[in-house]
This record gives structure tokens, sequence and C-alpha cells, in this order.
């Protein structure tokens, strides 16, 4: 009876929040619906727990408790301590486009002068348009999942990119999702990529933190369409605050030929979940997911891959590396499904932990599901601790005990950062990995 009045009491005070933030959401009509609808699926089942398979490791009830009031727009002291924040995290050659608090914000961004083929609305315009095709895509993720409904029904604002048939950008992009250090609240956005035939692009996801920001939750959700013969290169760095809470969504389309090279680092937040759907709908398509979760003191960091080969001659690589020390806890979920029709599919998936302590915890969970005969379809996973004779070997050169676990710590992530394909993007990552190595102390 507890639980139900408890439940019953969230459920009422989040219903209120949505209510309050109605003004500050963009869009009218259809819009309005389309957010009705989400909210209310959302409030069928609330916050995920671990009587939901997918959710077994990562119980949002207990985890997280409640959803936070939405984040007020951000001022100008707000967007100072933001763009003092952003100076750490710049790359160098990307065109910057940065959210504040879930808000667009124009003077730390880079607008100008875009690349031919490159498009670039916010969501917010977007959304105030009258483009109704365009919003039942921006609508079109699966409400079945509560935190996606949860997101379709409170986002603020976000990117919208388009990138022409034959377009191949240069320069990456760089969507900068930052909190500016206000009172503890929630973040909602949402981006959509869409790649045209023959085109060519580089997107990168940095969510960060300024000094005082403490306690905040960030949602978040990508939709990318990745046309025939298209290529995106992506690259995903969670290096939030140590008491947020990271909670993003991914859903991806391949058309036929096209390449989807993605890779993500989690170093950040006190706990962090990134689902993504990659869905094959054209025949000889290619993806390649990489991920790295660098753990300590009580992080909690769940990836949840779902890969769904539904058409022939596709193939698709999976690497993941967890390195958690303390009291932290790394989830991997992969599950690949190959459909009846998708003959001649060639997946593979390896997922490595490596437990820096005793009470470190680790829990990977590879799954297939094949419903061909053609096909060459694999998995693994393993979990160790660092090698004592390698350590021995290193601390008997010279190296100190944390300088010779770091040593081996990169060596052991390194696999699944070379999968990132430009130069700096690479530094970058590299770069994320060291500032966690040197904050172990």
């Amino acid at each position: 009876m507890n639980v139900v009045v408890a439940k019953t009491e969230t459920g009422r005070a989040m219903s209120d929040a949505f209510a309050i933030a109605r003004d500050r959401l963009a869009g009218t009509g259809k819009v309005s619906d389309h957010r009705r609808q989400a909210f209310d699926a959302y409030g069928r089942e609330g916050l995920p727990h671990r009587r939901i398979e997918d959710w077994k490791y990562t119980d949002l009830r207990a985890l997280m408790r409640e959803v936070l009031p939405l984040a007020p727009a951000p001022d100008g002291p707000a967007l100072t301590r933001a763009g003092s924040a952003l100076k750490l995290h710049a790359v160098a050659g990307a065109r910057r486009l940065v959210l504040v608090d879930g808000v667009f914000a124009p003077k730390l961004s880079e607008l100008g002068d875009p690349e031919k083929g490159l498009g670039i609305r916010t969501l917010r315009e977007v959304l105030e348009a009258g483009d109704a095709m365009l919003h039942t895509q921006l609508f079109a993720p699966d409400n079945s999942n509560p935190m996606v409904a949860l997101n379709s029904a409170m986002m603020t604002d976000g990117m919208v990119i388009d990138v022409a048939d034959g377009a191949v950008l240069t320069e990456p992009l760089h969507i900068v999702h930052i909190a500016s250090g206000g009172t503890p609240a929630a973040m909602f956005t949402r981006s959509m990529l869409r790649l045209g035939k023959d085109s060519g692009a580089t997107l990168v996801e940095s969510y960060i933190a300024a000094d005082g920001a403490k306690a905040y939750q960030a949602y978040d959700s990508l939709i990318v369409s990745i046309g025939n013969h298209a290529r995106l290169d992506h690259v995903r760095l969670v290096e939030d605050g140590r008491d947020a809470f990271n909670i993003a969504s991914a859903i991806v389309t391949l058309g036929a030929h096209a390449h989807f090279n993605t890779f993500g680092m989690t170093s950040g937040a006190n706990v962090s979940r990134y689902q993504a759907t990659i869905a094959f709908a054209g025949e000889g398509s290619r993806v390649e997911t990489n991920g790295v979760n660098l753990l300590n003191g009580r992080q909690h960091a769940d990836t949840t891959l779902f890969l769904d080969h539904a058409v022939p001659h596709c193939d698709s690589r999976e690497v993941f590396r967890a390195v958690v020390d303390d009291r932290g806890h790394s989830v991997f979920q992969g599950r690949i499904v190959v459909r009846p029709k998708a003959q001649k599919t060639d997946a593979k998936m390896m997922t490595r932990a490596l437990l820096l302590s005793d009470e470190a915890e680790a829990d990977n969970k590879p799954e297939l599901e094949i419903f061909a005969d053609d096909v060459t379809c694999g998995h693994g996973a393993t979990t160790g601790a660092l090698d004592e004779s390698l350590l021995f070997y290193l601390r008997a050169r010279g190296l100190s005990e944390k300088e010779a676990q770091a040593l081996l710590i990169q060596a052991f992530v390194g696999e699944a950062i070379e999968s990132i394909a430009n130069d700096t993007l690479r530094e970058v990552a590299i770069s994320a990995a060291q500032r966690w190595l040197e904050a172990r102390g």
C-alpha cells in the first residue's frame, strides 16, 4: 500500500510540473497533442524499474526516485558560467552548437557561413513552424519506452540538422549540452540529423557542467536518418557533474550501403543510461559501435544497444570496454536481432570489463536472436582484474602503482578509442580518458 501511495504522489507531482511547463514548451495544435499523448504514455508507466527486463540493472525508481522540475531559461550569469565551462571542451575545427540548461545559446554557438548543403535550425523554431510531416518525424520515437515518452512531452530545444544529397561536410558538428549551475532542475533536449544520399558528416556530442552545477538531470534524445551510400561518424562524450543524472536515447535508421561509425565514452554523472536503437533499412550497410565506461566512486553507467538487422547483406561490430573502480557499477546490454529476411548478416559483439577494486561491479548481457539460417554471428563477454605480472614489470622499471595502472588502463580502452576516424576527435577522447585517470589520484 505504501508503494502505491508513493507512486501516486510522484505521478501527481510530475503531472503538476508538466502543466506548469506547458507555457514554455514550443508548439501548438498537433504538437501539443503529441506532447500530451507522450506524457500520458509516461504517466502510465512512470520511472522504469528492475521488474522491466531492459531496466533490471538500472532501477530509476531506486536510483533517481523523481524527475526534477524543468530548468528555467538561462540568464546572463548562467551563460557566462557556461562559456567558461565551454573553453575546456571546445573541439578545434568543429562547428559549435551549444544548449545551456536545455535552451539553444546563439551567442556561444557558430551558425554563420555554413558549408554548402548544410542546414541548421533549432528544435524550437521547427516546432513553432507548420511542417506537420517534420513534426511527425520528431515525435516518431516509440512512446512504449517511458523515458523516451517523457522526453517527447517535455523537450524544450535542440538542433535540427540537414545534410543535402552529395554534400560531404569537412568540419565536424559539435552539439554541447551544458548545465549552468543554478538550482537543481531537469533539462529536456531532442535533436535530429538527416543525411541525404551520398553525403557524409561527423557529429560530436558533449555533456558537461559549469562550476557549481549540482544534482541536475539531463534528458536527451537523438533521431538520425542516414541516406543511401551516406556515412556518419559519431562521437559522444559524457563528462557531466559527479552528482548529475544523464538519461539519453538514440534512434538511428540506415539506408542502403550506408555506414555508421559511433563511439561513446562515459566518465561523468552519478547515474547515466544511454539507450540506442539502430535499424538496418537498406541492404549492404555497416555499423560499428564502440564504447567505454570509466567509473569510480559510486557511479552507475548503463549502455543498452539494440541492433535490428531486417535486410540482407549487412554487417555490425560492437566493441565495449568498462573500467570500474571503488564501488562503481557498469552495465552493458547488447541485443542483436536478425530477422528472417536478413540473410548474409555478419554481426559480432564483444564486451570486456576491468575491475579495479573488490567492490566494483560490471553486468554484461550480450544477446543474439537469429531467425535467418545463412548468417555469421557471435558474441562474448569477459570480466577480470589488472594483470599482476604486467603491473610488477612496469613497477620494476620505475613507475608508481598509479602510473602503471594508468598505462594498462589506456591500453585496455585503446581498441575502442582507435575506432574514431578523425584524428582530432581521437585526441579529444584520449584527453577525456586522461582527465579521469588523473582524477583517480
